[in-house]
C-alpha cells in the first residue's frame, strides 16, 4: 500500500476535505474536513475507496479523537437538486469547515474544482485521497456518516436495497425506482431511470 503524505506544505495548518456520495441517486451528500496532528499515523489509512468497509468503520472513531478537529456535513437531496451536484460539494465541504475549531490556514480539497471559502488558500489535489493523509481522513468520515445515514434510511425504504447500494445507481435499485417511484430522498435532477426504462414511461 502507497504511503500517503502527512502534509503538503508543513509551516501551515492544514485541513484535508473531502465528499462521499456525488454519484449516487439518492440520498445526501456528504462533506468532511479534517485537521490531523503532523505526527498522525495508523497503518490502515487510505483512501476509504480503497478500505473495506470493517477498516473504515474501525478508522472513524480513532480519526474523530486523535483529529486535532474535524466537521461532517449532510446537504440534502433537495439542496442538491436546487443548486446542483457540484455546487452542493463545494458548500458540503464549506460547511465541513464551518465546524472546525482550529481555522486551518490551507485547504487540502481532492478534486480539481473548489469554490474558495472565506479567504483561506486552497490546493486542488486530483486523487488526493490517495495523496494525503488529512484528505484520506477526510474521505473516511465523509464516507462512513453516509453509509450509516443511508442504512438507516433503508428500515423505512428497504424496496431501495439501500443497505447493500448505498442509493448509487444499481440494476435493483433503478428496478426499484421504476416499479414504486421515487421517494423525497431521491434526486429528481438526476436521471433516476435508465434510458431504455424511461421509454416504457412514454
Amino acid at each position: 500500500m502507497k504511503k500517503l503524505l502527512p502534509y503538503f506544505d508543513a509551516s501551515k495548518i492544514e485541513a484535508g476535505c473531502d465528499e462521499a456520495g456525488r454519484g449516487c441517486l439518492a440520498g445526501p451528500v456528504v462533506a468532511a474536513s479534517v485537521i490531523l496532528p503532523v505526527d498522525f499515523h495508523h497503518p490502515f489509512l487510505n483512501d476509504s475507496k480503497q478500505l473495506s468497509e470493517k477498516k473504515r468503520d474501525l478508522l472513524r472513531p480513532i480519526i474523530e479523537q486523535e483529529a486535532i478537529a474535524y466537521g461532517v456535513s449532510f446537504i440534502s437531496s433537495e439542496e442538491i437538486d436546487d443548486i446542483n451536484i457540484l455546487r452542493a460539494s463545494f458548500l458540503g465541504m464549506h460547511r465541513a469547515v464551518d465546524q472546525l475549531h482550529v481555522r486551518p490556514e490551507l485547504l487540502l480539497i481532492d478534486g480539481n474544482r473548489f469554490t474558495p471559502y472565506q479567504g483561506i488558500p486552497h490546493q486542488c489535489i486530483i486523487k488526493g485521497d490517495g495523496k494525503y493523509l488529512n484528505i484520506a481522513a477526510a474521505s473516511i468520515l465523509a464516507k462512513t456518516h453516509r453509509d450509516e445515514f443511508m442504512q438507516e434510511l433503508h428500515h423505512k425504504h428497504p424496496v431501495y436495497d439501500w443497505n447493500n447500494n448505498k442509493g448509487y445507481p444499481t440494476e435493483k435499485h433503478r428496478a426499484a425506482i421504476k416499479e414504486f417511484g421515487a421517494t423525497s430522498f431521491h434526486r429528481q435532477s438526476f436521471t433516476l431511470l435508465a434510458t431504455e426504462q424511461m421509454a416504457l414511461f412514454d
